[in-house]
């Protein structure tokens, strides 16, 4: 046992480390238990949440140099700069109490850090920088964390349909609901380059490390604002994130009592993006996942009511196209005269060299990310996320201490953002799905493509929690969600545009599928549907492989079920196949243009499957495959060349392939070239991109390094029944024993227990750390 003596602390206090790494703390009163919250995330989180915070204000340059300064830059158009009085009350009367207490709990825990009482994780050492204290405002000011939406999307689609047209854009990715041919007579005329939203994308880029990039002179400076594929920085020379969750209400389980399921899907790293934690005080006992720069937790259960989250395809964002006046490109044409940009200088310190001063620009419509004087463009972002209320995941203070259904539909009426499909379970019996969103009020457009800035598309006000769907105790028992297009049929889409790109890769059929058949009765059967590795989308193609196939593909696909476990021969066949010889191909039949196909790329799957079964007849027109013997054929073709490319890889007696050999996980530390034993990782894996237990690889190396993280299957009334897994670990210190132990477990599919209760705790204790007042 360590006592710490803290000052700020207002009464003793502990944190309880468990066999598995979780911190159960324990206070006297809600703000000290925010307090230690910060205290804690400082103990075992410090050099991850000191990065966030300096990426996310725009920081970086002055402790890594000139490399970073378009970054910094990048990053403040996206800051909150808006009023603070209504920022703090979306998310509850105490939310700046709490984050008051969060931050000075934060910098109690780098005082400790300086005055040598807690350890200094490696990474300042390496780096020779020091951790910085906290505002409370920096908790919430910060929105470049924020699950994005569309702007993305929106400018590929423009690119597309300029050099193609909407029937080739299924390709990258289908619309659900289909939209109608005038919707595009709203699209901005002005063709615009791939690189337009290049500030955009590095405002939300990770921090990444090379030495190129920290050497970088201030010459060098503005070369480094790219951000490839992978969103990494690089010098100048598609998201499959998602998530699964549902509640099963007690007359569907073995045991009468309800089960809440959650696991979100985000990009992989060390230290993992999730913290477990768990806060008790006289006023709060709650549990569960967050994010270690932010109090509070956003899955997990407080006693008496579990809850969880998954992204709701929602449209938060508009690419806005500017025509500038001539001989002064900070005016841009709007209602039928000039309006000026409003022009914000900011000071940014750099590491070996003099202070610069930058202009940030922004129009009416947010902050301008893309100026092309010669040609008389600006572009800007109209996002959600700069508006007040729309820190992300932070009404959750609200949400995580409802009690009942009532309150917690109540608490998330001002929920701004990210947009989420909330799942609600209680020791009532009651479950729920609840949409919650600030969705922008589009008059007669769909938010689709670029559009122009000129006054005719604009926001009416939100749509928002209140206003959208939810579903409460449904006679089938059970509610979920996994990204797919869930708005009633009945929505009136055309007067009211929710969004329109959803995820259709079959993941919440199988999820509707298995619950439905009585599947998922219990915590394990939950724990095995969550690490489902069933493809339906990759069955579905299997079954139409033809007779004139290799004698030995066809016999290995033939009446497979899409099962893509580790071990599967099947699975490694069909991956190579689809990923490296049939997707690629198809995009080179249907974009010779190779500007076209590297937007297309890598081709959205079930718009690929659905063209081999027979739909979409315009684009297997433009493929040369309308024929069903050209299909065939083409099956044919390519699947020959994945057999052989699978016993060059791994030798001709298929019965020894498996598809974890090839299919690997990561969770890459940023600086994972200069620590030893930073980065985590092989570990075989199976599932896919369309599999419940996502695990989504690029074909040029089949690494995993997208997925859930966090997986939680919860026992709603018997809370320490419920369990969990954190990769690679609950620690962000390279070399702690709770830093990589989770990851073998995550990878089986293997949870360990969510302990609640005080004695469950006190069992499993494993250092205790008592803190009081100094």
């Amino acid at each position: 046992m360590t006592r710490l003596d803290v000052p700020g602390l207002a009464a003793p206090a502990s944190i309880s480390v468990d066999t598995w790494g979780m911190a159960h703390i324990r206070a006297e009163s809600t703000r000290d238990a925010f307090f230690v919250q910060g205290l804690n995330a400082a103990r075992d989180r410090l050099w991850q949440i000191d990065l966030w915070r300096k990426r996310g204000l725009g920081l970086l340059a002055a402790d890594f140099g000139p490399g970073y300064l378009m970054q910094d830059r990048a990053a403040r158009l996206f800051l909150y700069r808006g009023d603070m009085a209504p920022e703090w009350a979306a998310y509850g009367a105490d939310s700046e109490m709490i984050c008051t207490a969060f931050a000075e709990g934060i910098n109690a825990g780098i005082d400790l850090v300086r005055a040598g009482r807690l350890p200094l994780p490696p990474e300042f050492t390496a780096l020779g920088t020091e951790p910085a204290h906290w505002r409370p405002e920096d908790v919430v000011r910060i929105r470049t964390h924020c699950l994005t939406r569309n702007a993305g999307s929106e400018l590929a689609r423009a690119r597309v349909q300029a050099l193609a047209d909407p029937d080739v854009d299924l390709l990258r990715g289908p619309l659900s609901p289909p939209v109608p041919d005038t919707e595009w007579q709203a699209n901005s005329p002005i063709d615009l380059p791939d690189t337009a939203l290049d500030v955009f994308q590095l405002a939300t880029a990770p921090v990444t490390f090379s030495p190129e990039r920290l050497a970088a002179t201030l010459d060098d400076a503005p070369r480094w604002a790219t951000v490839d594929g992978r969103k990494t920085v690089q010098p100048l020379p598609p998201s499959m994130e998602g998530s699964n969750n549902w509640a099963i209400a007690p007359g569907l389980t073995e045991t009468g009592r309800a089960i809440m399921a959650s696991d979100p899907h985000r990009l992989h790293a060390a230290p993992s993006l999730r913290y477990m934690v768990h806060l008790s005080a006289p006023q709060m006992d709650v549990i569960g996942a967050g994010e270690p720069s932010s109090p509070g937790v956003v899955i997990g259960h407080n006693g008496k009511a579990a809850f969880s989250l998954t992204i709701f395809c929602a449209d938060q964002e508009d690419v806005m196209v500017h025509e500038t006046r001539p001989g002064n490109p900070q005016d841009y044409r709007h209602d039928g005269g000039w309006e000026e940009m409003i022009r914000v200088d900011e000071t940014f310190a750099v590491k070996g060299a003099p202070d610069q001063v930058l202009p940030l620009f922004f129009t009416r419509y947010g902050p301008v990310v893309h100026e092309d004087p010669a040609r008389r463009v600006a572009v800007s972002i109209r996002t959600v996320f700069t508006d007040p209320g729309t820190a992300p995941y932070m009404c959750s203070l609200k949400s995580m201490r409802s009690e009942t259904l009532g309150d917690f539909r109540d608490s998330v009426k001002s929920w701004g953002a990210p947009s989420v499909n909330l799942v609600y379970a209680d020791t009532d019996g009651d479950i729920c799905w609840q949409a919650a969103a600030y969705i922008p009020r589009r008059n007669g457009w769909r938010g689709l493509a670029p559009v122009p800035g000129d006054g005719r598309f604009g926001w009416q006000g939100y749509v928002t929690a209140e206003d959208l769907p939810a579903i409460v105790n449904p006679a089938c028992g059970f509610v979920h969600s996994a990204n797919e297009m869930n708005v009633p049929e009945t929505w009136d889409h055309d007067a009211l545009p929710i969004g329109h790109e959803w995820f259709e890769d079959g993941r919440a059929d199988r999820i509707a599928e298995v619950i439905g058949a009585g599947g998922a009765v219990g915590i394990t059967e939950n724990c095995g549907l969550q690490t489902d590795t069933v493809s339906t989308l990759a069955a579905r193609l299997a079954a139409l492989v033809p007779d004139s196939a290799p004698g030995g593909a066809r016999a290995l696909l033939a009446g497979w079920t899409g099962n893509s476990d580790a071990g599967s021969a099947p699975a490694l066949l069909f991956e190579l196949w689809f990923s490296c010889h049939l997707r690629p191909a198809l995009l080179a039949r249907v974009a010779p243009d190779s500007d076209l196909r590297k937007v297309l790329i890598p081709g959205s799957p079930p718009t690929v499957v659905r063209l081999f079964e027979g739909a979409h007849p315009a684009l297997a027109d433009k493929a040369g495959l309308a024929d069903p013997g050209a299909r065939d054929a083409f099956l044919t073709e390519t699947l020959s060349a994945a057999w052989a490319d699978a016993v060059a890889r791994f030798g001709a007696d298929p019965d020894s392939w498996r598809w974890g050999d090839l299919h690997k996980g990561y969770f890459d530390h940023a600086l994972g070239g200069v620590l030893p034993d930073a980065d985590v990782g092989p570990l075989d894996m199976g599932g896919s991109s369309t599999t419940v237990m996502m695990a989504h690889y690029e074909a040029s190396d089949f690494h995993v390094r997208n997925g859930a993280s966090v997986r939680m299957v919860v026992d709603v009334g018997a809370w320490d029944n419920s369990v969990w897994i954190n990769a690679p670990g609950q620690s962000g210190i390279p070399g702690n024993p709770h830093y990589a132990d989770l990851a073998p477990l995550w990878a089986r599919g293997d949870y360990v227990p969510m302990l609640f209760s005080a004695d469950a705790v006190d069992k499993a204790t494993e250092t205790r750390i008592d803190l009081h007042p100094a």
